[in-house]
């Protein structure tokens, strides 16, 4: 992707959504991004299988949308990329979906006959054969499978991947899906020092709030806070997986509008929770109708507890852009994702566009800078570089792209420079 007009090099900035630990494996993944094709991405996958010795191969930043043709390459062809001693795993940009060889379906036990997972989707092509591509939690169920040997050297990958963020000017980070173990490695950070002048904010998902709870003191730190707690109430764009009121142009005949994740009683246990643990709830919503069934629970409950958060909100129907102000919801985006989400919004929703990431209306009823709007980036789903959001909110599109999209939408070069660098205290 061409490179996006930079901010200034001397501002502090905050991505409000990442995953830290995940984001440190992947600059030692291999890269995909630079693919323009299945064929292209086949032969980066045989190059990089014949130099390794190790038996685990991770690539990611995979963009099938954006290949010509479009589309993953077929299972036999990454088979034979591969070999049979190698478990490739090939995650798509969004770490909602994945292609994996034939050894790692049978690592992960999936055959032809295993069913779809509750929340996911196994993918097979019209003879019911597996394609190797996983969505939501099937993905999610082959990751869990394999090996992570980078574990051990948490420590050390964290401290280059906060050395590469600061290099991008970066002082503060929101790590939106944190691990258990993750708050203890970045205190033992902290307590050498690699974290002065850097501030980490954890939000671990809510099954494993309980546990974080517990041992919060051990590792709470000025520079390492405990922010709330993360659900999952949809899919992504790319993945025809992002819960919408209307029908996708070309959904899936057996999700047309995509996937809840959690039905609205799930969702309000999970706000009840949380507001009486003290703590707020970001709530990963992509889809206009997951936005909408977020922000009703919340109207519902009305907790007491400030900060509860929608992240992504890529879509937003008109008549819930002003609730976000009016409940006192923030609403943590990544503009720098419409640079990357082209192709599955022109073929996905193409009657919706005007309803992509509506930054000006947002601002106009009364989501106040850095405070009820946040910019991140969801590193490494997209790069951290803060000028690819800059880019997005104030042009709506890509260096290259002849047209912006929905331009109507845009706001100021000092709108999204305030909203970025403003860094919020710690409670």
């Amino acid at each position: 992707m061409p490179v996006q007009a930079r901010p200034e090099p001397d501002t502090p900035f905050r991505d409000a959504h990442m995953h830290l630990y995940q984001y440190a494996r992947s600059l030692g993944m291999l890269d995909l991004s630079g693919c323009r094709s299945a064929g292209e991405m086949l032969d980066r996958i045989a190059d990089a299988s014949a130099k390794q010795k190790a038996r685990l191969l991770i690539a990611d930043k995979a963009r099938p949308e954006a290949f010509d043709p479009p589309g993953w390459p077929r299972l036999a062809d990454l088979d034979a990329a591969t070999g049979d001693d190698t478990l490739l795993c090939a995650w798509c940009f969004d770490y909602h979906a994945l292609m994996a060889n034939s050894a790692a379906l049978r690592h992960a036990g999936i055959g032809p006959d295993t069913p779809d997972p509750a929340g996911g989707v196994i993918g097979r092509d019209s003879n019911g054969a597996l394609t190797g591509v996983l969505y939501e939690k099937a993905a999610l169920g082959l990751w869990e499978s394999l090996p992570d040997p980078d574990r051990e050297h948490a420590g050390e990958l964290i401290e280059r991947g906060i050395d590469a963020l600061r290099a991008l000017g970066i002082a503060e980070v929101h790590d939106l899906k944190a691990q258990p173990w993750l708050g203890g490695v970045l205190a033992t950070l902290a307590d050498r020092g690699v974290l002065d002048g850097f501030r980490v904010t954890l939000w671990p998902l809510l099954e494993d709030l309980d546990a974080v709870l517990e041992t919060r003191k051990t590792w709470q730190r000025d520079t390492v806070r405990l922010g709330g707690a993360k659900i999952f109430v949809d899919g992504t764009l790319n993945s025809r997986t992002a819960w919408m009121l209307h029908d996708y142009a070309d959904g899936r005949p057996d999700h047309p509008r995509g996937m809840a994740m959690m039905p609205a009683g799930e969702i309000e246990e999970a706000v009840r929770r949380c507001d009486a643990a003290g703590v707020p709830l970001a709530a990963h919503a992509i889809g206009d109708a997951a936005v909408r069934t977020v922000l009703d629970v919340i109207e519902r409950v009305r907790p007491r507890t400030p900060g509860f958060r929608i992240e992504h909100a890529e879509l937003i129907d008109e008549a819930d852009v002003g609730r976000f102000a009016d409940l006192g919801v923030i609403c943590s985006v990544q503009p720098c994702h419409l640079l990357y989400d082209v192709e599955a919004l022109l073929r996905g929703v193409p009657d919706r566009l005007g309803r992509v990431l509506p930054l000006r209306s947002l601002i106009d009823s009364g989501c106040e800078p850095g405070r009820l709007l946040l910019f991140g980036s969801d590193a490494p789903i997209v790069r951290p570089d803060p000028g690819d959001s800059l880019q997005a909110a104030t042009q709506r599109r890509r260096a290259d792209d002849p047209e912006p999209l929905n331009p109507a939408e845009a706001i100021t070069r000092a709108e999204a420079i305030t909203r970025a660098e403003a860094l919020t205290a710690f409670s």
